[in-house]
């Protein structure tokens, strides 16, 4: 294969499943289109070869092939290896109609499909449901130990197709409110002929400035379509600077009892307790070093024509080293009366006196000097490894030319290991003269007063945090199909379907054996080592972040690279046992969920002539039962102990999909489906647990008992194909949601609290902990069952080729998509009363995606851009006095340039986050900063080679 050329052999009577998996490349340009591609056509007579030669073409085979689709389908496809250009698997998928982006440390992670978040999508790698997780910073949601499949984890340089499934089909296992996502790597006999393709790429980040490697290969032989091998492998490196400021939340001065000292002239005490302020101003440094490092494998065989069998194999390693370091205030989140003990040192906000202040009409307190200020600087070090492997065997057997059969078997497995999260803090004292100042943009002033942020005498160690952790899934996958053509126009289907599925977590903290924090536990021969023999300085890159004036760029940090050695920390026989680790002050966090799902469908295809029109479709109905077993820990007299909740279910899931064709060059499409998601893994786990991380206190209480989201699912759709590689489509899709999950929080004291949890409980956990007490304010969460709510949408979608045009205009085109989504959902308080109407969490009402491309013989370039608004992710807020919490919009600008030297090499450029966009979260309605993070623009130069 060379020149872009793809030689892809399609045989007639495959399988629907057998159809969707022998989808084989494209060209390099399609992974940009915002409308999407499907599998190659059956056809009849014997096997074609098709030739696809570019960009256009491929998109013009694109939409002939999607307007014979039954359901609602998009598809990208990759026409070999290293083809798609963005830095993992989710950036490639967002370029599909109706679905959004969420971003970690500069990449993409999580994706939400017409409004649904990542929890209700479904991912299956080459036909086998599977779910990768790994661990991000607390502001991107930390380890993942929900549903929500972690894209970062993949190289897209894997796959050679991705299918998002918007509507529902009875074939098509459950579990998806949102859609369900294909993966599918590589085949032998997705090419003709042997084929071998390498692509060698440099990348270079503009804000860490600093380069790294991008590789894969490919090498395939196809025996005539008798036997076939393949195997390729992926592997890129990066060191990252993701650099910004944070609150962590804005909260109310009297959520910290008994709330800040005095006030200042002009204002009440009770007027400067009431307003929100920020919980801890800060600016943030964090390095980051990935490698991701990936392989496939492939076998095919067939023994006679009328069988085939396939074996695929799909290894990935995500590695990340992070270092977090922080330069805070926690006074203004530390309560709890000050004593003879603690004047001196931690007594919080009950000491801290505002002397200044600037509250706005929002009854926001954006800007203040204070006296009796504590400081604290942190040096957080994570090491994070996710190791994926799945393996599948996949049969197809023709019994006759109408009666086809197919089976698979699979196993997959996600492997997430934090086995170090290690973090020092030193604090500083009563410090005069702080001062903040919010009222200037995202990114605050802040002035430290009479602090001394270089002197390492001014400081003083106060905690040593170890918090290794894991999470595993794993899946095994039996499923058969049978299909029966009756005559031309009915074909009958039904299959089963036996999935086990298991999750594991665990997190150990320093212990004493009992849930008591231990993380403010100093030894003293520790407290006696100098801090200045391990820490160093940081220096913080204020480029592009809009830093006022002022602000300091430079503070001492515990450094872990010394402390490491120079404390022992790592040897849990040192200082008597003081940084042995165990479960039991993270009990909450020590969980699992066992499911077997057993399931059955029965679907009908019909294709019908009426009155010279063709009206074709499926319909048919999924059965699945459900046996969940979950396991944590509840307090019995103060102790914990394992126990264990079960419990099945069953449901019923019907589905229609109709497609009318009343001429050639249109399409209409109807679809209704009853659909339904598993409760998320966390929500799951029984018992209740308590937990203090800091000035944090939490209590978390699982609930085993939760019914899964269920929804009524409704799609109509036009698609227009007025010319050749022309497409214009008007999507209407809305999904009544009749049971849904949300998490209820209350903010009391734990003395009397209405779990009936013992104060013993929250003494252990508080530890020595400055500030934390029975009778402080703790957060208690608990998962419900609420009403739901509607969820309405219209899709557009756009394709052009601009060939009519004069000259070199001849060669361009133009791709948009536009989703807008609204819902109405109910959110309930602790007593359950309907507390607030608003959209779905995770839900962006506009996004949008637009491509302007040119191709010719030599050259091929885009550009693109991809639009997400702003959207919630916690209603009510966390803190007492916020509506809202969320994250706001994003527009992504990426480009890439192709130079064809001859049909063996190709040379590359590509521009990803052209505009350097911001992880910008907020409190409130108001929209008060959370999080405001930035990683820089990068570049990507190399060649393609092909044989």
């Amino acid at each position: 294969m060379g020149g872009g050329f793809v030689k892809q052999r399609v045989s007639r009577g495959l399988s629907a499943f057998g159809r969707r998996a022998s989808l084989g490349g494209a060209s390099l340009a399609v992974i940009a289109a915002c409308l999407a591609a499907a599998p190659a056509m059956a056809q009849t007579g014997g096997p074609e070869e098709i030739v696809v030669t570019g960009f256009r073409s491929s998109l013009a085979r694109s939409l002939n092939v999607k307007k014979v689709e039954n359901a609602q389908v998009d598809t990208i496809l990759a026409e070999d290896i290293g083809k798609f250009p963005d830095l993992n698997l989710s950036e490639s998928i967002q370029r599909i109609p109706g679905v959004a982006l969420a971003r970690d440390a500069g990449e993409g992670r999580n994706i939400s499909v017409r409004g649904l978040n990542p929890t209700f999508t479904r991912v299956r790698v080459n036909g086998m449901e599977a779910l990768s997780t790994t661990g991000s910073s607390d502001a991107a949601g930390g380890v993942n130990r929900g549903r929500a499949f972690d894209f970062n984890v993949f190289a897209s340089d894997l796959f050679n197709s991705i299918t998002v499934r918007k509507t529902s089909e009875a074939e098509v296992e459950e579990g998806s409110l949102g859609a369900t996502v294909d993966l599918r790597t590589a085949r032998p006999f997705d090419y003709g002929e042997f084929t071998a393709v390498a692509s060698l790429r440099g990348s270079y980040n503009d804000l860490s400035e600093s380069a790294g490697p991008r590789l894969s290969a490919m090498v395939a032989n196809n025996w005539n379509d008798k036997f076939g091998v393949l195997g390729s492998i992926a592997y890129s490196k990066r060191n990252l600077l993701d650099v910004g400021t944070s609150t962590v939340r804005w909260a109310q001065g009297n959520a910290f009892a008994p709330g800040f000292a005095s006030a200042p002239p002009g204002f009440t005490l009770a007027q400067v307790n009431g307003a929100l302020h920020p919980r801890f101003p800060r600016y943030d440094l964090y390095t980051q070093e990935s490698e991701r490092t990936g392989a496939t494998g492939s076998m095919q065989w067939r023994p006679t024509e009328k069988a085939l069998i396939t074996f695929d194999a799909l290894y990935a390693n995500f590695k990340n080293k992070r270092e977090e370091q922080y330069l805070e205030a926690p006074s203004f989140s530390t309560g709890g009366a000050c004593t003879a003990a603690n004047t001196a040192t931690s007594c919080g906000i009950a000491q801290t006196a505002v002397t200044a202040a600037k509250i706005n009409s929002n009854n926001e307190l954006i800007a203040g000097t204070f006296n009796n200020v504590d400081l604290r600087v942190e040096d957080r070090y994570d090491e994070l490894d996710t190791k994926f492997y799945q393996y599948s065997l996949t049969g197809e057997y023709e019994v006759t030319s109408k009666f086809k059969v197919d089976a698979m078997a699979g196993h997959s497995k996600s492997d997430f290991k934090n086995p170090i999260q290690t973090t020092l803090t030193y604090d500083q004292f009563n410090v005069q003269n702080y001062s903040y100042d919010y009222s200037l943009g995202r990114a605050p002033l802040l002035n430290y007063g009479s602090a001394r942020l270089t002197d390492p005498s001014a400081w003083t160690l106060t905690q040593i945090r170890e918090r290794p952790q894991t999470a595993v899934n794993k899946f095994d996958t039996m499923q058969g199909n049978a299909k029966y053509e009756l005559d031309d126009w009915i074909t009958v289907k039904a299959g089963g379907d036996l999935k086990r599925y298991s999750y594991r977590t665990t997190e150990l903290r320093r212990t004493n054996g009992t849930t008591a924090n231990q993380e403010a536990t100093i030894p003293a021969g520790i407290a006696s080592i100098p801090i200045s023999s391990f820490s160093g300085i940081a220096n913080f890159p204020t480029q592009g972040l809009g830093v006022p004036a002022g602000t300091p760029t430079a503070w001492l940090v515990p450094s872990l690279s010394t402390a490491v050695s120079a404390l022992s920390l790592y040897d849990q026989a040192a200082f008597n046992g003081a940084f042995r680790l165990g479960p039991e002050p993270a009990l909450a966090n020590n969980a699992g969920v066992d499911e077997r799902d057993k399931g059955g469908y029965a679907q009908a295809d019909f294709r019908f002539h009426p009155f010279g029109m063709t009206l074709r479709g499926n319909v048919g109905v999924r059965y699945v039962n459900t046996s969940q077993s979950a396991q944590g820990y509840s307090f019995v007299s103060g102790a914990p102990v394992a126990i264990i909740a079960s419990r099945d279910y069953s449901n019923t899931l019907p589905s229609l999909n109709l497609a009318l064709e009343p001429r050639e060059d249109l399409v209409f499409r109807f679809a209704a489906a009853k659909v339904m998601a598993r409760p998320n893994l966390g929500n799951l786990t029984p018992g209740a647990t308590v937990s203090v991380s800091g000035s944090a206190r939490t209590v978390t209480a699982g609930n085993p008992n939760l019914n899964p989201f269920s929804a009524k699912a409704y799609d109509v759709s036009g698609e227009w194909y007025y010319d050749k590689g022309a497409l214009f489509g008007v999507a209407l899709f809305q999904k009544d949601i009749s049971s849904f999950v949300q998490t209820v929080t209350t903010n009391q004291a734990f003395t009397g609290n209405s779990f009936g949890l013992p104060d013993a409980i929250a003494v252990a956990a508080c530890g020595a902990v400055a500030g934390c007490s029975p009778s402080a304010q703790w957060a208690f969460s608990t998962p419900v069952n609420a009403p739901g709510g509607t969820l309405q949408g219209i899709e557009v979608n756009w394709q052009q080729p601009f060939k009519f045009l004069p000259g070199l205009l001849s060669n361009t085109g133009m791709l948009l998509n536009y989703t807008n989504v609204r819902s109405s959902v109910s959110y309930l308080n602790s007593a359950g009363v309907v507390v607030a109407t608003n959209s779905l969490t995770g839900l962006s009402r506009q996004s949008y995606n637009a491509t302007l491309y040119y191709e010719d013989d030599k050259w091929s370039a885009r550009v693109s851009a991809a639009y997400r608004s702003k959207y919630l992710t916690r209603v009510p807020g966390q803190e007492t006095g916020t509506d809202v919490d969320g994250t706001n919009s994003t527009l992504n600008v990426d480009a890439s340039i192709q130079y064809t030297v001859n049909r063996n090499l190709k040379i590359t450029f590509e521009a990803i986050n052209l505009t350097d966009e911001f992880q910008d979260q907020f409190n409130n309605s108001t929209n008060l900063v959370s999080f405001y993070h930035h990683t820089g623009r990068e570049f990507l130069f190399g060649v393609r080679l092909a044989y």
